[in-house]
């Protein structure tokens, strides 16, 4: 099971709320589906993100997928040591490789993206 203090996005990335900062990452479930990670390509801090947009991308030996943001807001942290430890990424994806770090307005933010046992749900679909 994922963590249950995230919520997640059918695209497999995830997003952890801590007061009015939201940090994003990529579940396990969308780097096993990758393989072996080979590049990655993040935003600068003071960007702005919006929902569902796109913010950067993943390369590994099978393929190049695209980074979505679950929220709108403006970057205040980039994990910029990423790019040259994607073993982070790779090993451990919900702690020690995450992405990024948006600035959100509002409560509402998280509004309309998955709980862990519905993401489940997601995972065992395409499975």
């Amino acid at each position: 099971m994922r963590p249950s203090d995230r919520s997640y996005l059918d695209s497999h990335e995830w997003a952890l709320l801590d007061d009015d900062v939201i940090t994003v990452g990529i579940t396990d479930f969308a780097i096993e589906q990758l393989g072996e990670l080979v590049y990655l390509d993040l935003p600068s801090t003071g960007d702005s993100v919006s929902r569902g947009d796109s913010f950067g991308e993943v390369e590994s030996v099978k393929a190049v997928s695209d980074i979505n943001s679950p929220v709108d807001g403006e970057i205040v942290e980039v994990n910029a040591e990423l790019a040259d430890n994607l073993e982070n990424l790779q090993n451990d994806p919900f702690d020690a490789g995450w992405l990024i770090k948006v600035k959100v307005v509002g409560a509402d933010a998280l509004d309309g993206l998955k709980d862990a046992s519905t993401y489940e749900e997601i995972v065992a679909a395409e499975s």
